[in-house]
């Protein structure tokens, strides 16, 4: 199946609007800690630049139902995407109080844990890799060994998504190594933290686009 894209760390409406005319799949603001970060009101208006088709996505620290929900309402979001290693039950949660899509964030160096995948796989919508950096919860431009996360254990009902250090670049040897149903991009596309650079952001759903033979 071909992967979708994800430009995730927005701050600008032009961002999103260039995310959707580069045929992304999802755009994503962010409410955790850091250069990112978005009050919900500042988040609805970058969102609404990508127009009605795309998925809007909410990555959030916190995993309290309650404090995500308010956001999901102001933001209109259709994903939270959560980071700080959540739990089965904490998405549970979350998605019985916000009704959204939930998913879940997995830190990993070298191969993801098995107990965790299993743990997460079929109660998170989707299952995202990410980079384990001490002391970061995402957007560090840092990648994990792709080749080696292929050799361990994978979600099989619920989708993968493959963050982490992507770029224009290198984004075909990952969907090689893991052929993710989605991929997601944020530092690997920028000018600096949060100002994306509109002709990357092109280049990287091109290069997506001709790893699937589009």
């Amino acid at each position: 199946m071909a992967a979708e894209v994800k430009f995730c760390g927005l701050t600008r409406a032009a961002d999103a609007r260039i995310a959707a005319m580069a045929g992304a799949r999802y755009v994503g603001v962010v409410f955790a800690p850091g250069p990112r970060r978005l009050d919900p009101s500042a988040a609805a208006a970058v969102l609404d630049g990508a127009g009605g088709s795309l998925q809007r996505v909410g990555v959030f620290a916190t995993v309290d139902p309650v404090e995500i929900s308010g956001v999901v309402r102001a933001a209109r979001l259709d994903i939270v995407q959560l980071h700080g290693d959540p739990s089965a039950r904490d998405v549970s949660r979350v998605r019985e109080r916000t009704g959204a899509r939930v998913w879940a964030v997995l830190r990993i160096r070298g191969a993801a844990s098995a107990d965790k995948v299993t743990e997460l796989d079929g109660e998170a919508d989707a299952i995202v890799f990410d980079a384990l950096v001490a002391g970061r919860l995402g957007g560090t431009g840092k990648a994990f060994d792709w080749n080696a996360a292929a050799r361990g254990p994978r979600p099989r009902r619920s989708r993968l998504v493959v963050a982490g250090g992507l770029t224009p670049e290198n984004v075909a040897q990952a969907l090689a190594a893991l052929s993710p149903d989605i991929v997601d991009v944020s530092s690997g596309v920028e000018e600096r933290p949060g100002i994306k650079d509109h002709e990357r952001m092109r280049v990287f759903a091109d290069a997506v686009r001709g790893a699937r033979g589009e």
